[in-house]
């Protein structure tokens, strides 16, 4: 460790992108009327054609807080090799299912390694880019 301060740093729009691209492991974070925030650990690809972090989920409380929001979070981190930085980057954006057959097919193909069988996570879901923001800390 140094006796030097930390230093943050705010990311531009294209490096944030390039680490959510590069990252497969996030959180989800989303907050419905009547329910306490959730936030969930999911396996993710993000999807250059629209934008979005993709997802699959299984029947249950995600899935439902999920689709019944106008608008989640997802939060993605890291560091670099030696540990000396670190960076955070966050979405926010319209949750979408994703039902379309060829769209599904498509993903289908996709390098998403979900945690559990895809036929146990059936549901796709998308959260659109509309806000992303980052930050390095070094």
């Amino acid at each position: 460790m140094t006796d030097q301060p930390a230093r943050l740093t705010e990311l531009g729009r294209d490096e944030c992108l390039r680490l959510l691209a590069g990252a497969s492991l996030g959180r989800v974070a989303v907050n419905v009327p009547d329910w306490p925030p959730m936030i969930r650990p999911v396996s993710y690809v993000f999807d250059e054609p629209s934008q979005s972090v993709i997802f699959r989920s299984a029947q249950g409380s995600k899935l439902h807080a999920l689709t019944h929001a106008a608008r989640a979070a997802f939060e993605v981190d890291g560091e670099d090799e030696t540990g000396a930085s670190a960076w955070s980057v966050i979405v926010v954006g319209r949750v979408e299912a994703v039902t379309a057959a060829a769209e599904v097919a498509r993903l289908d193909r996709s390098s998403l390694r979900p945690w559990l069988r895809p036929e146990d996570a059936p549901h796709w879901l998308r959260i659109r880019t509309t806000a992303i923001s980052g930050r390095r800390i070094s």
